[in-house]
């Protein structure tokens, strides 16, 4: 698999954590908050081949003020294939000046892994 792809992976499975646990995303837009990507590190374990399912943890490390931070676990079967760290910042979408991270959406991802 192109190395490239797996912030794209790790892209639509921080969309499902957001189903899952908070709701619609563009919901969250409409209601004036947005999550931009504002550093990205993924370590490359082992080589993910074609036709591999690959299965995304999507751990929470951190919840700040304004940023979270995801540490993705990608693994096909039980091999590790990549991991990483992906630090965000809630930002008004008119502005994208950083916010605090509204109540309902530290809630829902208080728990999550």
């Amino acid at each position: 698999m192109f190395n490239g792809h797996y912030l794209f992976y790790y892209d639509v499975a921080l969309n499902e954590l957001w189903r899952d646990r908070i709701g619609a995303y563009h919901e969250m837009v409409q209601r004036g908050v947005d999550v931009v990507v504002a550093e990205a590190t993924i370590r490359y374990r082992a080589a993910a081949r074609f036709d591999d399912e690959l299965d995304i943890a999507m751990a929470v490390k951190h919840l700040g003020t304004t940023s979270l931070v995801v540490t993705p676990s990608f693994r096909v079967g039980d091999r590790l294939i990549a991991d990483g760290e992906i630090r965000h910042v809630f930002v008004d979408p008119a502005t994208l000046v950083p916010k605090a991270m509204p109540d309902d959406i530290r809630a829902g991802l208080s728990g999550s892994a």
